[in-house]
């Protein structure tokens, strides 16, 4: 009996250590410094949302195969206001998905030109899902949305992480929310999906460090959760660089691509997240 009660003990702290170490599937906080941004995080998704007195501007449904109230409630919680504007970051599925029940609230949908052509495309193929809504306003290079005495720039950097990824601004608070193609202290994703160079992928981080900002906030939590620097993305540019100079090499020995895959390291980045993972794909 004392054996079985000291099991049932074991039992109750190793689950509720397992809890206390699993974070919530979704939670919201105001960014430091600011009175009227906050971040979403939905599973391993965050989104940027703004409120102002006139409404707010919500950033991607990130609903993808999950319902969209719990991103709704959290703006309620926050502001009776109404969400006036959503805006994708790009057309990838994971972040822009489940935006329907936010048009249905009267939502105006904003997106980079090429986010729609490759919606409609989608739709062509009977391959666009229900509640992906087509964007009613497009970007072509830069795009400015006043609201409530809040001004956020949208602009355009180049083709990256997708040819249609677009840099959200807030000039008055110095804060960026970018997705995907600028990952703090991580590799590249896989291979880097969409990309068609990856000269312009670096000449598109080059931009994005030029703008006038001091904080980004990231389309996936990484790096213990914290906010990104401009020395995170110069990081990511010298990643690039540097694979770019090793792939070369690799190259001009005339190795094929699956040798070059498994010989090619860059030991400076090792302790990056998805290093093991990922660093082949991006070869």
């Amino acid at each position: 009996m004392k054996a079985l009660s000291c099991i049932a003990a074991l039992a109750v702290l190793v689950t509720g250590s397992a809890l206390a170490q699993t974070p919530p599937q979704t939670s919201t906080k105001k960014v430091e410094g600011t009175d009227n941004v906050y971040i979403f995080r939905y599973g391993g998704h965050q989104s940027m949302f703004v409120v102002t007195p006139k409404g707010v501007i919500a950033t991607d449904p990130i609903s993808y195969l999950r319902p969209a109230k719990p991103y709704i409630d959290a703006i309620k919680a926050v502001t009776d206001k109404p969400i006036k504007y959503v805006i994708y970051s790009h057309h990838h599925y994971d972040h822009i998905a489940g935006g329907q029940p936010f048009k249905d609230l009267g939502a105006t949908f904003i997106a980079h030109r090429r986010t729609k052509e490759r919606l409609l495309e989608l739709k062509k193929q009977n391959s666009l899902l229900a509640d992906v809504v087509m964007p009613e306003q497009l970007v072509d290079n830069q795009k400015i949305i006043t609201l409530g005495g809040t001004t956020l720039e949208l602009d355009y950097v180049g083709r990256n992480h997708s040819d249609n990824s677009l840099v959200m601004r807030l000039p008055k608070e110095k804060i960026i929310f970018v997705v995907d193609f600028a990952p703090i202290e991580s590799v590249q994703f896989r291979n880097i999906p969409d990309n068609a160079s990856p000269l312009e992928y670096i000449g598109s981080l080059k931009k994005l460090a030029s703008l006038d900002w001091e904080r980004m906030i990231p389309g996936h939590p990484s790096a213990g959760g914290r906010l990104g620097t401009k020395k995170d993305v110069e990081d990511d540019i010298a990643y690039m660089e540097d694979l770019s100079a090793e792939v070369k090499k690799a190259a001009d020995a005339g190795k094929c691509i699956d040798t070059a895959m498994k010989e090619v390291k860059l030991p400076k980045y090792e302790k990056w997240a998805n290093y093991e993972a990922g660093l082949p794909a991006n070869v």
